[in-house]
Order: C-alpha cells, then sequence, then structure tokens
C-alpha cells in the first residue's frame, strides 16, 4: 500500500496584494510551500502532487529548482473554485494510489508536522476510516470550519459562514488536512455540489457523502495548534512569522543552546545547532544550515545554507552556501559567498570578501581583502588589501597560492597565476607571472615624478576652494 499527498497551491492572495501565488510568500525566510512539503518529506511521503493556479509557472520554477526528498508533480486549477474543485484536478493523480491513503495539505497553512501527519494516518488505519480529519482547538476559531463530533467519530465539517448560531460556539476546528482512503475520496469527488454561501466545491462536504454512505469519519486533534495557522493577508503572515519564530527559539533553549538576546533573531526550520552555541541578537540562520557545537554566531550574522563547525567565531559575517570548519574565528564585517570553504583554524579579519574559494588550514587573512575563484594553501598570510584579480571582463580564471606563502600589503594577483610553496610577494605589487616557490616577487612599475603637474592639473579645484573659503571668512567678519 502506497500513500501519497496532494497540497493545495492554486490561490492568489489578493489581499497579500504580491504578485506570487500566496503559497511562495515566506516565513522565516522560506515559502509557506516549502514548510508543508518539508512536513511530507519527513513523515516520509514519496509523491506529492501540487495544485497550482494564479502564476503557476511560478511554482513549475520553484519546484524544478529545490532539492527535493519526494517525486513532485504539478496540475494545474485553472479556476479557483473551491478546495474540492482543487481535488478534482487531481484525479488522474490519485488513480495511481487506489489500494492507499491519501493525505490532502493546504499549502498555505506552514506549520503542519510530520508527528502530526503520521499520528493521523496510524488513527485512520487503525479506525478503518475512509476520511480522518486533522483538527485542533483554539481559542478564537472566527474564521475557521467547525468540527461536529459524535459518539463514534465526525458527523461533519460546517465552514464558519454556514455555521448555525450554536455551531459558531464549538472551539474545534478543521485544519485543512485530511487522510483520505483514495478510492472512497474517488467515489464521491464527483458528487459534491456547490449550494453555499460562497458557490464553491468544499472538500469538507465529502465527509458527510461518505457517512451517508454508511463510511467512517473520524478527526484526529493535533498536540500542535498551530497546525490550523495560515495567513490571508500580510498581517496575518506576520503573525505566522512570529510564531514560528518564538516556537524555533524555543525548541533550540530546551536543546541548550543559549540566546543572549531574541530581538531580530530568526533561526529557519531546518536549521541545525549543536550544543553549548551562543547566539546574539540581530543573528538570521536561514535554509540547509548547519551550526555546530560551542560557537559564538555574533550580532548581525546571516548565514544561509551553510555548514558550519564547531568552536567557530563569527561577528557580523554574511555567509551563503558554504563550508565553515571547526576553530575558525571571522569578522567583523565579512562577506562568504557561495562555494566559498575555510578550513580549520583559519582567522579572517575585517572587511574581507570570499567567493568560490578555499582557504586553507591557519591561514590568515587580516583585513581589506578580496578572494575569489582561489585555491588557497595552508599556514599562508595575506597582508591588508590584498585583491585577487579574477575577471578580465569575458572570462573568470583561478588564483593558486600555495602553502606557506606570504602576500605583501596591496598585491594584486592577476589570475590566472600560482603563488608558490613559501613564496613572498613584496607590498604593492602587480603580479602576473607565476612565483617559483620560495621567490620574492617584485612587480612594480617605475617610479616617475613630474614636478608641477598637481599644480596645473588641480588649478580650478584650488582656485574654487580659495573662492569659497574668503566668502566664508568676508560672512564672518561682516557678523
Amino acid at each position: 500500500m502506497v500513500n501519497a499527498a496532494v497540497i493545495l497551491a492554486g490561490g492568489q492572495g489578493k489581499r497579500m496584494k504580491s504578485d506570487k501565488p500566496k503559497v511562495l510568500c515566506s516565513v522565516l525566510g522560506e515559502p509557506m510551500l516549502e514548510w508543508v512539503i518539508t512536513a511530507c518529506e519527513n513523515a516520509e511521503i514519496a509523491n506529492v502532487c501540487v495544485v497550482k493556479g494564479y502564476r503557476g509557472e511560478m511554482l513549475d520554477e520553484y519546484i524544478s529548482a529545490r532539492s527535493s526528498r519526494s517525486e513532485i508533480v504539478t496540475v494545474l486549477q485553472a479556476e479557483q473554485l473551491g478546495t474540492g474543485h482543487a481535488v478534482m484536478q487531481a484525479e488522474d493523480f490519485l488513480k495511481q494510489y487506489m489500494d492507499g491513503n491519501i493525505l490532502v495539505l493546504n499549502g498555505d497553512a506552514p506549520f503542519i508536522d510530520a508527528e502530526t501527519i503520521n499520528s493521523a494516518l496510524a488513527q485512520h488505519i487503525e479506525n478503518d476510516s475512509a476520511v480522518t480529519v486533522v483538527t485542533a482547538r483554539i481559542e478564537n476559531p472566527t474564521g475557521y470550519g467547525r468540527v461536529i463530533r459524535t459518539d463514534t467519530g465526525i458527523a461533519g465539517i460546517v465552514e464558519h459562514k454556514d455555521c448555525e448560531p450554536y455551531q459558531l460556539a464549538i472551539t474545534e476546528v478543521n485544519s485543512g488536512c485530511y487522510w483520505f482512503k483514495t478510492a472512497e475520496l474517488l467515489e464521491v469527488l464527483g458528487e459534491i455540489g456547490n449550494d453555499n454561501a460562497q458557490g464553491e466545491y468544499y472538500l469538507t462536504d465529502c465527509i458527510e457523502l461518505l457517512i451517508a454512505k454508511g463510511r467512517t469519519a473520524d478527526a484526529y486533534m493535533s498536540h500542535n495548534p498551530n497546525v490550523v495557522l495560515g495567513a490571508n493577508d500580510r498581517r496575518a503572515l506576520l503573525e505566522l512569522n512570529n510564531a514560528a519564530r518564538a516556537e524555533i527559539i524555543g525548541k533550540h533553549l530546551d536543546n541548550g543552546i543559549e540566546f543572549c538576546c531574541t530581538d531580530g533573531v530568526s533561526v529557519g526550520n531546518n536549521v541545525t545547532i549543536g550544543q553549548g552555541t551562543i547566539i546574539h541578537s540581530g543573528v538570521i540562520l536561514r535554509g540547509n544550515t548547519e551550526i555546530g557545537e560551542n560557537c559564538v554566531i555574533g550580532c548581525n550574522c546571516i548565514i544561509e545554507n551553510t555548514k558550519v563547525g564547531s568552536n567557530v567565531n563569527l561577528n557580523n559575517v554574511q555567509a551563503y552556501e558554504s563550508v565553515i570548519e571547526d576553530d575558525v574565528k571571522i569578522g567583523p564585517f565579512v562577506q562568504l559567498r557561495p562555494n566559498s570553504h575555510i578550513k580549520r583554524g583559519v582567522k579572517i579579519g575585517d572587511f574581507v570578501e570570499i567567493k568560490n574559494s578555499t582557504i586553507g588550514e591557519y591561514t590568515a587573512v587580516a583585513h581589506l581583502t578580496y578572494i575569489g575563484d582561489s585555491d588557497v594553501g595552508a599556514n599562508v598570510n595575506f597582508g591588508c588589501g590584498v585583491v585577487t584579480v579574477n575577471y578580465n571582463g569575458d572570462k573568470k580564471f583561478r588564483t593558486v597560492i600555495e602553502d606557506n606563502a606570504f602576500i605583501g600589503c596591496n598585491t594584486n594577483l592577476v589570475a590566472p597565476v600560482r603563488v608558490g610553496k613559501g613564496a613572498y610577494t613584496a607590498a604593492g605589487s602587480t603580479i602576473t607571472k607565476d612565483i617559483p616557490d620560495n621567490a620574492l616577487a617584485i612587480e612594480r612599475g617605475k617610479a616617475q615624478i613630474k614636478e608641477g603637474y598637481a599644480e596645473r592639473k588641480l588649478k580650478h579645484h584650488t582656485e574654487k576652494y580659495e573662492k569659497l573659503k574668503k566668502e566664508h571668512e568676508s560672512e564672518e567678519s561682516g557678523n
């Protein structure tokens, strides 16, 4: 028996005032859809169908670009006529899993989790239910469909706008997440009508249709009340961000992570942090970032899709799609662009940028330096103001600096070029040729001094200054 999932993601979300599908609006830097897909993958659901609608091509682009553990296909809902209508568009997908169960999820309800999915499925199978609704009890159920329970399960779900007054008092609400026996869902899907306040085809009507056929309908109440939360406008989206932020920081606190201050701190859903690590204010950790043990992540760091080892000290660092090994110290005001690999024991000082480069063990890059498209060995020392000149306006080339080299201040290394083991470059040199091991390279232009040149060149600038000075002195004497 194979189970699969259908994620409803066709809505525009007009109140978001966005030119992209609502499900691509972000919570902690990840689209809401990503949270839902990740929950499916964590629940080991390998086959997923996303029902797209508004700007569906953007969903296709996003799904094709992401690294996925699941097989994800998309189908188009050309008109947004309700949740039941959306599932109808996935009929061909459903037919592939006739002997299994199908999970239906809302792509704009990001807090569904693998534990809820799997626990609901276990109850669904144990009770031999045709449908099991995931529910939660919340203090303010306004806007949510109410769950009507019976002694043996549920009698149905009533949308808020269709509720009788007594039903509005119910606080157990529908999360928009369902497990169906696939064959039984297909049996009633075509029987849904749109005789309701919105003139839409509600997936919830399938429950009453199944009950009318003598099938069992049940509800699983999640221990996570946030599974019901979604967003239809920017205010609600901000509330989702705040809820996610608080929940995730709380989990890390429980795991022994120290937060000196949570002002401006944002930790993504897929981020892992080792014990003993300290997080300061303004830190943003996004994507599939891993932070090791006993690190200090200083103020205003942004770390995205980067692996950080243990005993690392970062201060005002931005790092993207890179690797930082153990015992590294970086900052302040350093940027690691994609495909940078900083090896054990490296020290990188202020105002340094590294891109698509490997920096060898115990190398020091003090300050005001750019290293791009380079392979740097171990125990190399960079003076202030070094630049690897990797781009000639047409193509990019690599620089190789071997172990124990010493790169003098204000050296330009014009790639492609190799600096040999233990080689030196004199300060102010522009190196255009390979340097043998243990050699000193001095490559400077011959100094020329042209008497009187500056006086002629700057005459206009000097006259303008003298005029302004006299005007200012005249104003002061007049006062």
